[in-house]
């Protein structure tokens, strides 16, 4: 699997809501993804839809796969958490800062070492997560305007459609404010509250962003392309073209994923608890087993980096935060307070490998199927247009 960088600013997750607002006419937005004119958007999130994956399951989702499609890319990480970021900020990781699943954080009120889960928005590698809302604020991590504050002030109608755990959660507020946030509980009542939010008058503009994580949740249990994922697949099909029947006949309906997913079989994990060569000198590990932030302890980043190229080999890339930063994995632009939350080692696994932490996540390092490096299975996302 080769290595594929993101092409922030033309071709990114990033780029999928500025063009979408710019179809709706709101000023100071670039089309970049060429979607045609429109008062409605309907932005539908299906975490965990590889490109790569669509294609090759084609047969099973007949309506999707008639749609018109364009390849983009994920972003870095390629995880769930940093791709809603640049959905709702127009931003590439290096500005929203969202920089995986799991990161450093620091500033006033921070307590030094806080490491966070940005998905549940509390303590990450604890028995006992602690919530983070109010002293790891989420406006303040991500201070940036959301696209959808930017449509709102310009009269659109901004509606998000996700499960309800989702509605208030850190992250929303980070990334996703702006909106009017509506808790749908299945499949059918996504379709229903889609349908009402873009059901506005003669003239006025609407735009509604929906979420579901069910193809996800069944690929990382069972691996892409097994026998429950291929049925939620199925499901996934049947909401798709359930939306465009219900959704105003003018309204541009458009699907994308937030990454794609690989097979990591248990034969291809590395267990960093019991590797010493990958734990000296290392004071904090986070990311997830597909991406790494390592950070290291004082003066200790070359010993680290040796450590580490000599037990993974090829089996990842492995930069220092400033290489990270060049080569573009994070954008073209990387924030200081963006900088500070990077590992001073990025690890990018290769392959189907991955760096389990079985102490710190018993269940994310025994999953089957994994996501968050730069491989064409992780990266590559269909935007698919109605």
């Amino acid at each position: 699997m080769g290595q594929v960088v993101p092409q922030y600013g033309s071709a990114s997750l990033a780029d999928v809501v500025p063009s979408a607002a710019a179809a709706l006419g709101v000023r100071g937005f670039v089309n970049q993804l060429g979607f045609r004119p429109t008062r409605r958007v309907c932005l539908l999130l299906v975490d965990g839809l590889g490109h790569l994956l669509l294609e090759r399951y084609a047969a099973q989702a007949p309506f999707l796969s008639e749609l018109t499609a364009t390849r983009i890319c994920a972003g870095f990480p390629s995880t769930t958490a940093t791709s809603i970021s640049s959905i709702g900020t127009g931003l590439p990781p290096g500005e929203h800062g969202i920089v995986g699943l799991s990161f450093a954080v620091c500033g006033d009120g921070i307590a030094t070492g806080t490491t966070i889960n940005a998905l549940g928005w509390n303590s990450y590698g604890v028995r006992h997560a602690r919530d983070l809302r109010e002293s790891v604020v989420p406006e303040r991590v991500q201070p940036e305007r959301t696209l959808f504050e930017a449509m709102a002030a310009d009269g659109v109608a901004v509606t998000t459609v996700t499960p309800k755990d989702h509605v208030g959660s850190g992250l929303s507020r980070a990334v996703l404010r702006g909106a009017d946030p509506v808790a749908a509980t299945a499949l059918g009542d996504i379709v229903g509250r889609v349908a009402a939010a873009t059901a506005t008058g003669t003239g006025e503009r609407a735009f509604c962003y929906a979420y579901h994580g069910d193809l996800d949740m069944l690929g990382h249990v069972y691996g892409p392309g097994s026998l429950p994922w291929l049925m939620q697949l199925r499901q996934v099909d049947t909401l798709a073209e359930s939306l465009a029947m219900a959704l105003p006949p003018d309204c541009l309906l458009v699907i994308t994923a937030d990454h794609g997913m690989i097979e990591a079989p248990e034969q291809s994990r590395i267990d960093f608890d019991a590797e010493p060569a990958l734990r000296a000198g290392v004071r904090q590990l986070a990311g997830e087993p597909r991406v790494r932030h390592v950070y290291t302890a004082d003066g200790a980043v070359t010993d680290v980096r040796a450590a580490w190229s000599a037990v993974l080999g090829e089996r990842a890339w492995i930069h220092t935060r400033d290489e990270a930063a060049e080569a573009g994995w994070f954008g073209p632009r990387v924030l200081d307070r963006t900088r500070e939350r990077i590992g001073d080692l990025v690890v990018a696994m290769r392959g189907a490998h991955t760096v389990a932490v079985p102490s710190a996540e018993p269940v994310v390092s025994n999953l089957l199927g994994q996501h968050g490096s730069l491989t064409e299975d992780e990266q590559l996302v269909p935007v698919l247009v109605r």
